[in-house]
C-alpha cells in the first residue's frame, strides 16, 4: 500500500458522465449544472474504448483533454477511467481469444461489459497500450485526482487460457501432483490425477465433486483479477506518479475475493444501490449495507473510501424499479459517509437516451432538466455534505472486529452438507453483526488471516475453514485478553477443505473448551428451546428458539451458559463461555434468531468492558467517525416512524460548533450529524 490519497479539500460529489454520448456544445451546460448541485466530480472514460481508439493503433483522445479542461475551467475534479470493461467490436473480431468463457469450452460472442478473458495476453497488451496513451497524454492533467481501474470485475473465465494458467497456478502452491492429490483427497471415487493436464476448471457438466478444486479455482481467479490490475496500473504509475488508483468493488460479491483486489489499490471505492423503498424490510437493507460499507472500511484501515455509484432516484437493472421516497436519498447518502465514504458519486449524471441504461436513474434526467424533484434532492446533499468538511478524511477506531471471509464462504458454500439450503453463511454474519449495528458499536469486518492485535472482541460466525496459523492467533488472542465469539459449523476444514483429523471444532477445540460430536439440521418449520442456566457467570437469562444448525456439543472446561430444552439432546450444553488465559471464547451451538442474538452480544460485550453506548429505538443507529479528539456521530433513522432521541449522556454539537439540546427529533428516514469532543 502506498500513500497515494486524494488530496481535495472537500467531499467528492457528482458522478459518471460520457460525454461521448453527447454533442460537444452540451457539455458546457451540463458540467455548468454542477454547481447548482453542490457537484465537484465526474468520472469520465469508463466505457469509452471505441471513441478513443476507433481502430487499432489509431487513437482520438482530444474530445476527452477537452472535456478535462472544461472541468478545470469551473474549477471541477475528474476522476479519469482506464476503458479495459468494454472492449471495442474490432479488438474482439481480430482478437476472438480476448473473450470471456463463461464456461469450459465456450466463449462468448462480443457485446455486453466485463467480457474479456482476464488471462489473455493479447487483451493485456491491447489494455497496455491504450492505457499507456492515456496516461502520457493526460496523467498530469490539473483536473485530474484519481484514476478508476476497469469497472466491476466480476466472474471468472473458463477458457483454455485461463486453464493452462490455472495449471500454473497449482504447481507453485504444491510441490507435485502427489501433494495435491494428498491435499485434495482425489483418491475418493477415482479421481486422482496422474498428470497436469488432466486438471481442468470445474464445472457442473465436469469435475464438481472435488471440494478443493472449486476453492482453488477461486483463489486462482481472484489472483489473476489481481495481476490484471497490476499490469493496468504500470503506465499509470510511469506517467502519473501522483495518482492514486482504485476499482469499484461490489460489497460481498461472492466470486472473487476482493481483499486480493484491494491489496492492489491506493483506496477502496465501491457500488451501492440498496433498496430503500419504505417498505418492512428497510432496516433488513440498511444493515446489509451498513455491513458492506465497513468492510470496505476495513480493507485500507485509517483511510477513507469513496462511493464510487449509487443512484439519486431507481436503478433500471432491480425487479421493480421503486424510486426513492422523498428523503431517503439524503438518508442513504449520510449512510455512507456515517462509514466513511468521503463521497457521494452518482451513476449516472446524465441520462443516456439509448443502450442499456437508458432508464437508469440519474441527476440530470433525459431532457437535462434541473427543475426536478431528484434533482433538488441531489442539491440538498451537496450543500449537506459542505457542511460536513470537518468530517472529511476523519475515519473510526474499532476494537470490535467480525470475520467474513470470502475463502470460508467458499468452502461452506461448496461443501455437500450439512443441508442444501439454509447454510447462509452471509446471511449468519449480517445477523452477528445487526446487533453491533443496533447499538452503535464501532466495528470492522475483517478477514481471518488480518492482524487481530489491535481488537478487545472478535465474532466468528461459522468460521469452518481454519487457513494457517489462523487458530493458533485466535488462542494467542483470547489469552492475551480477548473476547472471542464463535458458533456452530466452526473449525471444520484446512485451507484445501480437507477435514481436520480431531474431533470438531478441530483446533478451535482447545480455546472453546468444548467438543462437537454431531449437529442436528432441522427442517424450516422446525425449532427447539434452549433455555439459560441459573447463575450463569455472565448473567445471560431466557429461552430462545434454535432453528436450522443444532451442533452437540460437550463441555471440556467451559463453562455451561444454556442447554437445549427439548429433542432428544435436551439437557445438552447449548452455549458455553471458556476461561482461557487472561479471556474468554463463548460458542453458541444453535442459529438463533434476533432477539436472542441482541441479549447474548449485550451480555458479552458488557462482560468484556463494551456496554451498550447507545440506546436507541430498532431500526435507528448511531455510527461514528473520528478526527483526532472529536468525534462526528450520525443518528440514522431507518424507520418511518419519529423519534425522540436522549442525548443526556453525550455532550453534542452541530458540525459548525452550535450546542445540540439533549432531547432531539429525528423525523422518518432523517438523519442527524453530531459533533462531539
Amino acid at each position: 500500500m502506498t500513500d497515494r490519497l486524494i488530496q481535495v479539500p472537500q467531499f467528492l460529489h457528482g458522478g459518471d458522465y460520457s460525454p461521448e454520448q453527447w454533442p460537444r456544445e452540451q457539455w458546457r451546460t451540463d458540467i455548468e449544472k454542477m454547481k447548482l448541485a453542490g457537484a465537484n466530480t465526474l468520472t469520465l472514460g469508463i466505457f469509452a474504448w471505441a471513441a478513443l481508439e476507433p481502430e487499432e493503433g489509431r487513437y482520438e483522445m482530444d474530445w476527452l483533454g477537452e472535456a478535462l479542461d472544461l472541468l478545470r475551467e469551473h474549477g471541477c475534479h475528474a476522476i479519469l477511467s482506464t476503458p479495459s470493461a468494454a472492449q471495442p467490436a474490432w479488438l474482439s473480431k481480430a482478437y476472438p481469444e480476448v473473450l470471456r468463457a463463461p464456461s469450459a469450452g465456450r466463449r462468448n460472442r462480443h457485446g455486453m461489459r466485463v467480457n474479456f478473458c482476464v488471462s489473455s495476453p493479447v487483451y493485456r497488451a491491447k489494455v497496455r497500450a491504450i492505457n499507456t496513451e492515456l496516461a502520457r497524454r493526460f496523467g498530469t492533467h490539473p483536473a485530474l485526482i484519481a484514476w478508476h481501474i476497469s469497472n466491476e470485475f466480476f466472474e471468472p473465465c473458463y477458457c483454455t487460457v485461463c486453464e493452462l494458467a490455472f495449471r500454473e497456478w497449482l504447481k507453485r502452491r504444491y510441490t507435485g501432483l502427489d501433494e495435491l492429490n494428498h491435499r485434495w483427497n482425489t483418491a475418493f471415487w477415482s479421481h486422482t490425477y496422474r498428470s497436469w493436464e488432466e486438471i481442468e476448471a470445474p464445472a457442473l457438466d465436469g469435475e464438481n465433486s472435488i471440494e478443493a478444486l472449486w476453492v482453488n479455482w477461486k483463489r486462482f481467479s481472484s489472483d489473476q483479477y489481481a495481476s490484471f490490475i497490476r499490469e493496468e496500473v504500470v503506465p499509470i504509475r510511469e506517467f502519473s506518479p501522483g495518482a492514486p488508483v482504485t476499482t469499484n468493488l461490489m460489497g460481498t460479491h461472492e466470486p472473487l475475493d476482493y481483499w486480493k483486489l484491494a491489496a492492489e489499490l491506493d483506496f477502496v471505492s465501491m457500488d451501492a444501490y440498496p433498496l430503500y423503498d419504505a417498505r418492512p424490510g428497510m432496516v433488513d437493507v440498511a444493515v446489509e449495507h451498513s455491513f458492506v460499507y465497513d468492510l470496505m472500511r476495513s480493507f485500507k484501515p485509517g483511510r477513507p473510501w469513496l462511493l464510487m455509484e449509487c443512484t439519486p432516484s431507481s436503478a433500471n437493472w432491480m425487479k421493480v424499479m421503486k424510486l426513492k421516497r422523498p428523503g431517503i436519498h439524503m438518508l442513504t447518502a449520510m449512510q455512507a459517509v456515517a462509514h466513511g465514504s468521503d463521497s457521494v458519486l452518482y451513476f449516472q449524471w446524465r441520462q443516456g437516451l439509448g443502450g442499456r441504461e437508458k432508464l437508469h436513474g440519474s441527476v440530470l434526467n433525459h431532457t437535462g432538466s434541473t427543475e426536478t424533484r431528484v434533482f433538488r434532492e441531489v442539491a440538498e446533499v451537496g450543500r449537506r455534505l459542505e457542511d460536513l468538511k470537518p468530517v472529511l478524511h476523519s475515519s473510526r477506531r474499532a476494537q470490535i472486529a467480525l470475520i467474513y471471509d470470502w475463502e470460508n464462504r467458499w468452502a461452506i458454500h461448496a461443501a455437500c452438507g450439512p443441508t442444501r439450503d439454509n447454510k447462509d453463511y452471509l446471511p449468519t454474519c449480517l445477523a452477528h453483526y445487526r446487533p453491533l449495528w443496533q447499538g452503535g458499536w464501532p466495528v470492522d469486518v475483517i478477514q481471518s488471516t488480518c492482524d487481530f492485535s489491535s481488537y478487545r472482541v472478535l465474532v466468528a460466525p461459522m468460521l469452518a475453514m481454519l487457513r494457517p496459523g489462523v487458530a493458533e492467533r485466535l488462542e494467542a488472542f483470547v489469552a492475551a485478553g480477548g473476547t472471542l465469539i464463535g458458533t456452530y459449523w466452526s473449525g471444520l476444514v484446512d485451507d484445501d477443505d480437507r477435514l481436520f483429523d480431531t474431533p470438531f471444532p478441530g483446533p478451535l477445540a482447545r480455546v472453546f473448551g468444548i467438543q462437537n460430536e454431531e449437529t442436528d439440521i432441522l427442517h424450516p418449520d422446525e425449532q427447539v428451546l434452549v433455555r439459560s442456566e441459573a447463575g450463569n457467570s455472565l448473567g445471560l437469562a431466557g429461552e430462545w428458539e434454535a432453528r436450522t444448525f443444532c451442533a452437540l456439543i460437550e463441555a471440556n472446561g467451559a463453562e455451561i451458559l444454556a442447554r437445549y430444552a427439548g429433542e432428544f439432546y435436551a439437557g445438552s450444553p447449548a452455549i458455553t463461555c471458556n476461561r482461557f488465559g487472561k479471556g474468554q471464547a463463548a460458542y453458541v451451538a444453535f442459529r438463533g434468531g434476533e432477539e436472542f442474538l441482541s441479549a447474548f452480544t449485550d451480555v458479552c460485550l458488557r462482560e468484556a468492558g463494551f456496554p451498550r453506548p447507545w440506546n436507541l429505538p430498532l431500526g435507528v443507529t448511531a455510527q461514528i467517525r473520528e478526527s483526532g479528539q472529536e468525534s462526528f456521530v450520525f443518528l440514522l433513522n431507518f424507520t418511518g416512524q419519529r423519534h425522540i432521541i436522549s442525548l443526556k449522556s453525550h455532550a453534542a454539537y452541530s458540525p459548525e460548533g452550535q450546542k445540540i439540546p439533549q432531547n432531539v427529533e429525528l423525523g422518518p428516514y432523517a438523519s442527524l450529524q453530531l459533533r462531539m469532543n
